[in-house]
């Protein structure tokens, strides 16, 4: 299967208020270009410089999403292009985010990663610090970010239940938090990867990372 075909075939079967984020990676550009004259536009990386890098040699109208866990010192490499970051994970990071997006006169959208799984390796808010991180007044002080919503990484298991548990949780967390906050930019929920991207749009999912299933194994 080509990854144009393989493409084809994911967007498919998601339904149109579902963004597909080709997770590329370690891919070479070769591959992502192939992917781009099929049609995709978003792109995720987890490192800062491979995928500043890909974004220099790469056409203009991609957007480039961070999925990986962010260092504060590295963000200043990808503030004057990323569209958007998912695994923002403190106030500390949101500052320095902000900090870089002015600098850049940009707006940054950016995710609150929220901790679902039964595993001690994901990074992640819990509830608390989420309602923490958004009643705090430092976060009304930041103008050069947008929060669009949270995002969580299912534990890695064969168990559908547990995963469809921690998807459900991550949702009614982000209709809770929507609720009470009234934050009118906060409409995405990033989950779901490979493995599990249908289960998490059954559960109420608005953005799937995949990678594997697009560009083979790595």
């Amino acid at each position: 299967m080509s990854i144009q075909s393989n493409l084809n075939t994911i967007k498919a079967t998601l339904p149109e208020n579902v963004t597909l984020v080709a997770v590329s990676k370690t891919k070479p550009v070769s591959d992502l270009m192939q992917a781009y004259e099929a049609g995709q536009r978003v792109f995720g990386e987890n490192k800062i410089q491979e995928m500043a890098d890909k974004w220099e040699e790469m056409p203009k109208d991609i957007q480039w999403h961070m999925i990986g866990h962010v260092q504060s010192n590295k963000v200043k490499f990808m503030a004057p292009f990323v569209s958007l970051i998912h695994g923002v994970d403190s106030l500390k990071l949101l500052q320095e985010i902000n900090k870089q997006a002015l600098k850049n006169n940009r707006i940054i959208d950016c995710l609150l990663q929220i901790y679902i799984a039964e595993e001690e390796t994901k990074f992640g808010l819990d509830e608390n610090e989420l309602n923490e991180l958004l009643s705090s007044s430092e976060l009304k002080e930041f103008k050069n970010i947008r929060i669009l919503g949270l995002m969580g990484m299912a534990t890695f298991t064969e168990n559908q239940n547990q995963i469809q548990k921690e998807f459900a949780h991550l949702k009614s967390i982000f209709d809770s938090i929507k609720k009470k906050n009234k934050l009118e930019s906060f409409s995405t929920i990033s989950m779901g990867m490979s493995g599990d991207y249908q289960l998490a749009i059954e559960c109420g999912s608005t953005m799937v990372r995949i990678g594997s299933s697009i560009f083979g194994g790595r």
